[in-house]
């Protein structure tokens, strides 16, 4: 969190000094293999959905438990929206479309944790999880389809003389869709974190203004009002995300339509 201090009659605050990145051994600096607070967090993520998927379920009781309806729940609602976008043919991908799934709706609610961080607020974590699924369904497109997957930036059914035109503008947009799959997280993440430090540091001016109990009473409301906000975007979030995944694994196996 941001170190708030008064300094000349006001507040001094730091929104994004939240998402820094710091060893959590020493003032040593940070090298690839350095455990920081961002290994820290996607490790207890990954420890969630194990608890969770692992040692929730274990029993398989015919009359779930709380924790195992949970999993069969989230289970069952991924797997519909694969068979639904991507059709039978892209169940058999079902297992890492849920996995990305998993991670990052854990990541982005674990983030909501007051003093935690959210890795999904990284562009660095994002991108990888954006370019992975790239990757994978350009290189399963080639591999299913071989050079029939550069019919999916063929229009057949538009004019002759404007298909070329289309051609580019296609190619442009599929190689745009890892970065526009990656910012789009970390942007929505990292936007909403930054405005409830905003809004928190307002919350102590009642102890040095006279204002301060107008902006006091606000800043908490407005602090709750968007805390509750980001429960839903951190949903929200991992939902887009894999639904967009689904998307262009349908692409990949299906690139004539």
């Amino acid at each position: 969190m941001a170190a708030e201090a008064q300094s000349e009659g006001g507040l001094v605050f730091h929104p994004l000094d939240q998402f820094k990145i710091y060893s959590l051994f020493g003032e040593n600096p940070i090298q690839w293999y350095t455990p920081t607070n961002v290994t820290l967090w996607m490790a207890l993520a990954v420890f969630c959905i194990v608890g969770l998927f692992v040692f929730g379920t274990r029993g398989r009781s015919v009359i779930p438990t709380r924790v195992q309806s949970v999993a069969e729940l989230a289970d069952g609602f991924i797997y519909k929206m694969v068979e639904d976008v991507a059709g039978c043919e892209g169940v058999k991908y079902f297992p890492y479309i849920f996995t990305v799934f998993l991670f990052i709706l854990f990541s982005n609610f674990l983030g909501l944790i007051p003093g935690s961080f959210t890795p999904t607020s990284h562009i660095a974590v994002t991108a990888i999880l954006g370019f992975g699924v790239f990757i994978c369904v350009t290189v399963l497109g080639f591999v299913l389809n071989g050079a029939h997957f550069l019919g999916l930036f063929w229009m057949k059914d538009a004019p002759l003389v404007l298909r070329p035109i289309i051609a580019v503008i296609e190619l442009i947009s599929y190689f745009v869709r890892p970065v526009s799959h990656s910012i789009r997280l970390a942007g929505n993440i990292m936007a909403g974190h930054a405005v409830i430090k905003v809004f928190a540091a307002f919350a102590p001016m009642i102890l040095i203004s006279g204002i301060g109990i107008v902006v006091t009473p606000v800043s908490v409301l407005a602090i709750t009002a968007i805390y509750g906000l980001e429960v839903l975007v951190a949903f929200i979030q991992a939902y887009v995300f894999t639904i967009l995944t689904c998307v262009y694994l349908k692409d990949a196996l299906h690139p004539a339509h």
